[in-house]
Protein backbone atom coordinates (compact mmCIF):
# COMPACT_ATOMS: atom_id res chain seq x y z
CA UNK A 1 0.00 0.00 0.00
CA UNK A 2 2.85 2.50 1.15
CA UNK A 3 4.28 1.59 -2.64
CA UNK A 4 1.09 2.95 -4.21
CA UNK A 5 0.76 5.96 -2.27
CA UNK A 6 4.38 7.23 -3.46
CA UNK A 7 3.54 6.49 -7.18
CA UNK A 8 0.07 8.17 -6.87
CA UNK A 9 1.94 11.66 -5.17
CA UNK A 10 4.62 11.24 -8.37
CA UNK A 11 1.51 10.99 -11.04
CA UNK A 12 -0.19 14.19 -9.05
CA UNK A 13 3.02 16.41 -9.12
CA UNK A 14 3.79 15.30 -13.07
CA UNK A 15 0.21 16.44 -13.76
CA UNK A 16 -0.35 19.49 -11.52
CA UNK A 17 3.43 20.70 -13.85
CA UNK A 18 1.78 19.55 -17.36
CA UNK A 19 -1.11 21.34 -17.27
CA UNK A 20 0.52 24.62 -15.74
CA UNK A 21 2.74 24.55 -18.90
CA UNK A 22 0.00 23.41 -21.12
CA UNK A 23 -1.85 25.91 -20.39
CA UNK A 24 1.07 28.60 -20.82
CA UNK A 25 1.96 26.96 -24.06
CA UNK A 26 -1.90 27.40 -25.64
CA UNK A 27 -2.10 30.97 -24.30
CA UNK A 28 1.53 32.06 -26.53
CA UNK A 29 0.06 29.82 -29.76
CA UNK A 30 -2.92 31.51 -29.70
CA UNK A 31 -1.27 35.10 -29.52
CA UNK A 32 1.01 34.22 -31.98
CA UNK A 33 -0.72 33.13 -34.28
CA UNK A 34 -3.20 35.99 -34.19
CA UNK A 35 -0.47 38.27 -34.76
CA UNK A 36 0.77 36.44 -37.42
CA UNK A 37 -2.49 36.44 -39.52
CA UNK A 38 -3.23 40.34 -38.77
CA UNK A 39 0.43 41.46 -40.31
CA UNK A 40 -0.23 39.15 -43.12
CA UNK A 41 -3.82 40.94 -43.12
CA UNK A 42 -2.23 44.50 -43.09
CA UNK A 43 0.39 43.95 -45.76
CA UNK A 44 -1.99 42.17 -48.06
CA UNK A 45 -4.47 45.45 -47.91
CA UNK A 46 -1.44 47.86 -47.94
CA UNK A 47 -0.76 46.15 -51.35
CA UNK A 48 -4.23 46.24 -52.84
CA UNK A 49 -4.42 49.64 -52.42
CA UNK A 50 -1.18 50.81 -53.65
CA UNK A 51 -2.21 48.69 -56.85
CA UNK A 52 -5.37 50.31 -57.22
CA UNK A 53 -3.43 53.33 -57.23
CA UNK A 54 -1.17 52.17 -59.98
CA UNK A 55 2.05 51.63 -57.58
CA UNK A 56 3.63 48.38 -57.78
CA UNK A 57 6.70 48.87 -57.09
CA UNK A 58 6.73 50.65 -53.64
CA UNK A 59 8.35 48.67 -51.15
CA UNK A 60 5.98 48.29 -47.97
CA UNK A 61 7.72 48.97 -44.48
CA UNK A 62 7.16 46.08 -41.88
CA UNK A 63 3.92 46.01 -40.03
CA UNK A 64 4.20 47.26 -36.17
CA UNK A 65 2.83 45.94 -32.94
CA UNK A 66 2.23 48.17 -30.17
CA UNK A 67 0.37 45.76 -27.84
CA UNK A 68 -1.07 42.78 -28.16
CA UNK A 69 -4.50 44.52 -29.95
CA UNK A 70 -2.83 47.20 -32.14
CA UNK A 71 -1.10 46.94 -35.61
CA UNK A 72 -0.04 49.69 -37.92
CA UNK A 73 1.46 49.47 -41.27
CA UNK A 74 2.70 52.72 -42.86
CA UNK A 75 1.80 53.80 -46.85
CA UNK A 76 4.07 56.76 -48.25
CA UNK A 77 1.76 57.44 -51.00
CA UNK A 78 -2.30 58.53 -51.38
CA UNK A 79 -4.78 55.94 -51.50
CA UNK A 80 -8.10 55.79 -52.40
CA UNK A 81 -9.77 55.96 -48.80
CA UNK A 82 -13.34 54.45 -49.98
CA UNK A 83 -11.57 51.12 -51.07
CA UNK A 84 -9.91 50.93 -47.82
CA UNK A 85 -12.50 49.27 -45.32
CA UNK A 86 -14.58 46.38 -47.94
CA UNK A 87 -10.44 45.90 -48.81
CA UNK A 88 -9.30 45.33 -45.02
CA UNK A 89 -12.37 43.51 -44.58
CA UNK A 90 -12.09 41.05 -47.00
CA UNK A 91 -7.98 40.25 -45.98
CA UNK A 92 -9.29 39.61 -42.64
CA UNK A 93 -11.81 37.30 -43.41
CA UNK A 94 -9.04 35.73 -45.60
CA UNK A 95 -7.18 34.80 -42.40
CA UNK A 96 -10.33 33.89 -40.21
CA UNK A 97 -9.82 36.95 -37.79
CA UNK A 98 -13.17 37.88 -36.89
CA UNK A 99 -13.31 40.46 -33.79
CA UNK A 100 -14.70 43.74 -33.96
CA UNK A 101 -12.12 46.98 -34.55
CA UNK A 102 -11.60 49.95 -34.83
CA UNK A 103 -9.29 51.65 -37.93
CA UNK A 104 -7.70 54.85 -38.06
CA UNK A 105 -5.46 56.87 -40.16
CA UNK A 106 -2.95 58.76 -38.95
CA UNK A 107 -0.30 61.25 -39.93
CA UNK A 108 3.11 60.12 -40.39
CA UNK A 109 4.93 63.16 -38.99
CA UNK A 110 2.60 64.02 -36.26
CA UNK A 111 0.62 61.36 -35.42
CA UNK A 112 -3.16 63.45 -35.63
CA UNK A 113 -5.17 61.12 -36.71
CA UNK A 114 -6.78 61.97 -40.21
CA UNK A 115 -9.77 59.75 -40.47
CA UNK A 116 -11.28 56.64 -38.93
CA UNK A 117 -14.09 54.04 -38.51
CA UNK A 118 -15.04 51.27 -37.28
CA UNK A 119 -16.27 47.84 -38.15
CA UNK A 120 -20.33 48.52 -36.71
CA UNK A 121 -19.57 51.45 -39.50
CA UNK A 122 -19.67 48.82 -42.50
CA UNK A 123 -23.52 47.91 -42.27
CA UNK A 124 -24.31 51.80 -41.67
CA UNK A 125 -26.77 53.24 -44.60
CA UNK A 126 -23.81 55.93 -44.92
CA UNK A 127 -21.48 53.67 -45.18
CA UNK A 128 -17.95 54.93 -43.65
CA UNK A 129 -17.65 58.61 -41.94
CA UNK A 130 -15.73 61.17 -44.53
CA UNK A 131 -15.89 58.58 -47.46
CA UNK A 132 -15.82 60.14 -51.00
CA UNK A 133 -13.98 63.57 -49.64
CA UNK A 134 -10.66 64.90 -50.70
CA UNK A 135 -7.67 64.27 -48.63
CA UNK A 136 -3.89 65.88 -49.55
CA UNK A 137 -1.27 63.75 -50.98
CA UNK A 138 0.77 62.77 -47.62
CA UNK A 139 2.11 59.55 -45.99
CA UNK A 140 -0.83 58.10 -43.43
CA UNK A 141 0.11 55.38 -40.98
CA UNK A 142 -2.85 52.52 -41.14
CA UNK A 143 -3.78 51.30 -37.91
CA UNK A 144 -5.97 48.97 -36.44
CA UNK A 145 -6.79 48.47 -33.35
CA UNK A 146 -8.75 45.25 -32.06
CA UNK A 147 -11.26 44.92 -29.16
CA UNK A 148 -9.80 43.16 -25.88
CA UNK A 149 -11.50 39.82 -25.77
CA UNK A 150 -12.45 38.17 -22.25
CA UNK A 151 -9.68 35.89 -21.20
CA UNK A 152 -10.81 32.16 -21.97
CA UNK A 153 -11.23 29.07 -19.71
CA UNK A 154 -8.45 27.76 -21.64
CA UNK A 155 -5.39 26.96 -18.94
CA UNK A 156 -8.08 25.80 -16.71
CA UNK A 157 -9.94 23.63 -19.60
CA UNK A 158 -6.00 22.29 -19.92
CA UNK A 159 -5.42 21.54 -16.12
CA UNK A 160 -8.89 19.94 -15.90
CA UNK A 161 -8.10 17.97 -18.43
CA UNK A 162 -4.67 16.57 -17.45
CA UNK A 163 -5.52 15.82 -13.83
CA UNK A 164 -8.59 13.88 -15.20
CA UNK A 165 -5.86 12.26 -16.99
CA UNK A 166 -3.84 12.20 -13.84
CA UNK A 167 -6.75 10.58 -11.94
CA UNK A 168 -7.41 7.97 -14.72
CA UNK A 169 -3.91 6.78 -14.55
CA UNK A 170 -3.95 6.50 -10.77
CA UNK A 171 -6.76 4.15 -10.87
CA UNK A 172 -5.37 2.59 -13.29
CA UNK A 173 -2.66 1.63 -10.75
CA UNK A 174 -5.17 1.07 -7.96
CA UNK A 175 -6.76 -1.82 -10.11
CA UNK A 176 -3.57 -3.31 -10.93
CA UNK A 177 -2.67 -3.44 -7.35
CA UNK A 178 -5.99 -4.80 -6.09
CA UNK A 179 -5.06 -7.47 -9.01
CA UNK A 180 -2.36 -8.62 -7.26
CA UNK A 181 -4.22 -9.01 -4.34
CA UNK A 182 -6.44 -11.54 -6.18
CA UNK A 183 -9.42 -8.88 -6.25
CA UNK A 184 -11.43 -8.00 -9.16
CA UNK A 185 -13.25 -4.25 -9.67
CA UNK A 186 -16.24 -4.54 -12.16
CA UNK A 187 -15.57 -2.56 -15.11
CA UNK A 188 -16.85 1.03 -15.38
CA UNK A 189 -20.61 1.74 -17.31
CA UNK A 190 -19.73 3.33 -20.55
CA UNK A 191 -19.46 7.75 -20.25
CA UNK A 192 -23.07 9.53 -20.37
CA UNK A 193 -23.23 13.08 -20.32
CA UNK A 194 -23.79 14.47 -17.03
CA UNK A 195 -27.50 16.04 -16.09
CA UNK A 196 -27.21 19.57 -16.50
CA UNK A 197 -28.32 22.55 -18.55
CA UNK A 198 -25.12 22.98 -19.73
CA UNK A 199 -24.46 19.35 -21.32
CA UNK A 200 -25.93 18.38 -24.45
CA UNK A 201 -25.77 14.74 -25.96
CA UNK A 202 -25.48 13.67 -29.59
CA UNK A 203 -25.23 10.42 -30.72
CA UNK A 204 -21.96 8.84 -28.61
CA UNK A 205 -20.60 12.49 -28.21
CA UNK A 206 -22.19 15.11 -25.58
CA UNK A 207 -20.73 18.63 -25.27
CA UNK A 208 -20.50 20.91 -21.72
CA UNK A 209 -21.41 24.31 -23.15
CA UNK A 210 -20.50 25.52 -20.08
CA UNK A 211 -16.76 25.03 -21.01
CA UNK A 212 -16.68 24.94 -24.35
CA UNK A 213 -15.45 21.43 -24.42
CA UNK A 214 -16.65 18.46 -26.89
CA UNK A 215 -16.61 14.70 -25.37
CA UNK A 216 -16.52 12.11 -28.48
CA UNK A 217 -15.95 8.63 -27.65
CA UNK A 218 -12.11 8.88 -26.00
CA UNK A 219 -10.86 12.25 -26.73
CA UNK A 220 -11.69 15.57 -24.94
CA UNK A 221 -11.78 18.67 -27.38
CA UNK A 222 -11.85 22.04 -26.02
CA UNK A 223 -13.66 24.38 -28.63
CA UNK A 224 -13.78 28.47 -29.36
CA UNK A 225 -16.64 30.08 -28.51
CA UNK A 226 -17.89 29.94 -31.91
CA UNK A 227 -17.23 26.29 -32.47
CA UNK A 228 -19.27 25.57 -29.45
CA UNK A 229 -21.74 28.23 -30.29
CA UNK A 230 -22.39 26.83 -33.69
CA UNK A 231 -22.53 23.24 -32.67
CA UNK A 232 -24.61 23.38 -29.47
CA UNK A 233 -27.26 25.07 -32.31
CA UNK A 234 -26.66 21.92 -34.56
CA UNK A 235 -27.32 19.81 -31.46
CA UNK A 236 -30.16 20.82 -30.74
CA UNK A 237 -31.78 21.24 -33.63
CA UNK A 238 -30.08 17.52 -34.78
CA UNK A 239 -31.70 16.27 -37.64
CA UNK A 240 -33.55 19.24 -38.83
CA UNK A 241 -32.27 21.66 -41.52
CA UNK A 242 -31.12 24.83 -40.47
CA UNK A 243 -31.02 27.74 -43.16
CA UNK A 244 -28.13 29.33 -43.71
CA UNK A 245 -29.38 32.68 -42.76
CA UNK A 246 -30.80 31.30 -39.43
CA UNK A 247 -27.23 29.66 -38.37
CA UNK A 248 -25.63 32.97 -39.49
CA UNK A 249 -28.45 35.46 -37.07
CA UNK A 250 -27.95 32.42 -34.21
CA UNK A 251 -24.31 32.46 -33.98
CA UNK A 252 -22.99 35.46 -35.31
CA UNK A 253 -25.91 38.01 -34.43
CA UNK A 254 -23.60 40.03 -32.07
CA UNK A 255 -20.90 40.76 -34.86
CA UNK A 256 -21.77 43.65 -36.91
CA UNK A 257 -20.40 41.76 -40.37
CA UNK A 258 -21.42 38.12 -41.00
CA UNK A 259 -20.37 36.46 -44.38
CA UNK A 260 -22.33 33.36 -45.51
CA UNK A 261 -18.13 32.03 -45.73
CA UNK A 262 -17.48 31.84 -42.07
CA UNK A 263 -20.42 29.36 -42.03
CA UNK A 264 -18.82 26.74 -43.96
CA UNK A 265 -15.47 27.11 -42.45
CA UNK A 266 -16.47 26.85 -38.80
CA UNK A 267 -18.89 23.82 -40.45
CA UNK A 268 -15.42 22.19 -41.54
CA UNK A 269 -14.11 21.96 -38.32
CA UNK A 270 -17.21 20.40 -36.21
CA UNK A 271 -16.68 17.88 -38.71
CA UNK A 272 -13.39 17.33 -38.25
CA UNK A 273 -14.24 17.48 -34.43
CA UNK A 274 -17.21 15.30 -34.91
CA UNK A 275 -15.35 12.36 -37.42
CA UNK A 276 -14.49 9.67 -34.32
CA UNK A 277 -18.24 9.53 -33.73
CA UNK A 278 -19.57 7.45 -36.72
CA UNK A 279 -23.66 7.96 -34.88
CA UNK A 280 -23.10 12.01 -35.54
CA UNK A 281 -22.85 13.55 -39.06
CA UNK A 282 -23.50 17.49 -40.66
CA UNK A 283 -24.49 17.20 -43.92
CA UNK A 284 -25.12 19.96 -46.35
CA UNK A 285 -28.61 20.70 -48.38
CA UNK A 286 -27.68 22.11 -51.27
CA UNK A 287 -28.68 25.97 -51.56
CA UNK A 288 -30.36 25.94 -48.18
CA UNK A 289 -28.31 25.63 -45.66
CA UNK A 290 -27.24 22.36 -43.10
CA UNK A 291 -28.82 19.64 -40.91
CA UNK A 292 -26.95 17.35 -38.46
CA UNK A 293 -27.54 13.71 -38.68
CA UNK A 294 -27.81 11.48 -35.35
CA UNK A 295 -28.33 7.86 -35.31
CA UNK A 296 -28.65 5.75 -32.44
Amino acid sequence: MRYFEVIFRKIALLTGLCAGLSGIAVGNSDATRFSENVNLSLRRTADILLRANGDSLSQIPPVKQTDANTFSVQIARLFDYDKLPETLQRSLEAYYIDRPYTVTLLDCQTGEIKLGYQLFDLKQPGGVPCGGRSREESCYTLQIRFEQLAPRPEAANNTWLLLTAGGALAGLGFIAWNRTRNKREPENPPQEAPAGSSRIAMGRSWLDTANQTLFNGESIQTLTFREAKLLALFAKNSNQVLERDVILKSVWEDEGVTVGRSVDVFVSRLRKLLAADPHVKIIAIHGVGYKMEVHS
